[in-house]
């Protein structure tokens, strides 16, 4: 049985900080706990904020929003929408949760930045620069 505990939404950061814990929904949470996660991806998730989908900010990087991020070691700037894995078409700019890029950026907000390992080892700086919330 999986246990999440839920934040009362008094204790959302206000302010976008890059030590914030991540905020992701307990939907998106229980969902993503179900896969085979990276120690890193698993990580975020123990240390997130965890509350019901009407109360995570607008700001906010989430399952099936679209964002633009910026990698602060080579500059480039990337527009994405975060998906589940059997959805991932990066063709199409739909980036799986659990690859490096997707695992760092959830639960971020705008103007917040996290290092984040990649499989070859290196380590990248991502800064996410907008974030638009995909429509019911």
């Amino acid at each position: 049985m999986m246990t999440i505990q839920l934040t009362n939404t008094d204790f959302l950061p206000s302010e976008t900080s890059d030590f914030e814990p991540p905020v992701v929904s307990i939907a998106d949470c229980m969902r993503l706990r179900q896969y085979r996660l990276s120690d890193e991806l698993t990580d975020e998730l123990d240390r997130a904020i965890v509350v019901h989908q009407e109360h995570i900010p607008n700001d906010v990087v989430t399952m099936h929003a679209r964002c633009a991020y910026i990698d602060e070691r080579t500059g480039m700037r990337r527009e994405i929408e975060l998906v589940y894995p059997d959805e991932a078409d990066p063709g199409q700019g739909k980036i799986s949760v659990l690859t490096p890029v997707g695992s760092a950026l959830l639960g971020l907000r705008v103007g917040q930045e996290i290092p984040w390992a990649f499989p070859d080892g290196s380590v990248h700086r991502l800064k996410v620069a907008s974030v638009t919330q995909k429509t019911p």
